[in-house]
């Protein structure tokens, strides 16, 4: 059966978280870490003692990230982490991405599918990173703005778990894309309902994906 008796007439799309999936390795704190230095994380998260404790304690990543990202980059120009995001992004494509999983997008981009990261890593990097691979879109976690500065916090909720699924609907109802065929790439626990939601799910945790999927054309 090829691949397009199996996917008949519907759109398909292919959705990739990016850490540990396209990418080697985790790369949020990383860039933080190029963007502020050691310094800027530490007193990132001792500025709001408490609060740090308290998520630490509770295991709570998507508020303890809002802390640390909002302590790192509050305050500093749009444009200038912007810049860094660039230079983060070709560091990222030339040196951390995963050979087989970038071999399946390929894939995905060879058979006219749309492709859309969908990830909790951040938005000054990863879209510059998104334009290097040829993907149609980027749904990230956002560092929330205030003018040509950045504020404090994120922006919205971090794009982790169901806030995946949400944002991934939201952006095929945008397009007016029904009855997609989804196909779904993982790597972690952040991933599990975006898997679910997906007709060909595959988590990419210590395993090989091969470049075609069985079964459809290369």
């Amino acid at each position: 059966m090829t691949q397009h008796e199996m996917i008949g007439e519907h759109e398909v799309v292919a959705a990739f978280d990016v850490d540990g999936t396209l990418t080697v390795r985790d790369c949020v704190r990383p860039f933080l870490l190029r963007v502020g230095g050691w310094r800027g994380v530490i007193t990132a998260l001792l500025r709001k003692p408490r609060a740090s404790m308290v998520a630490a304690a509770h295991r709570d990543r998507d508020r303890f990230k809002e802390l640390i990202v909002g302590g790192v980059l509050r305050g500093r120009k749009v444009q200038q982490v912007e810049d860094l995001g660039e230079e983060f992004a070709a560091q990222v494509a030339e040196g951390w991405l995963r050979a087989d999983t970038i071999e399946r997008l390929r894939w995905h981009q060879r058979a006219g599918h749309r492709i859309v990261l969908v990830s909790a890593s951040l938005g000054p990097y990863l879209r510059p990173l998104g334009r290097r691979l040829g993907v149609d879109d980027v749904l990230c976690a956002e560092p929330l703005t205030k003018g040509d500065e950045f504020g404090d916090g994120l922006d919205g909720v971090n794009c982790r778990r169901a806030e995946k699924v949400r944002r991934l609907d939201a952006w095929l109802k945008s397009r007016r894309i029904e009855n997609a065929t989804v196909w779904a790439y993982g790597d972690s626990d952040g991933d599990i309902e975006l898997l679910a939601r997906a007709d060909h799910p595959l988590l990419v945790k210590d395993t090989v994906v091969s470049a075609v999927p069985v079964g459809f054309d290369s």
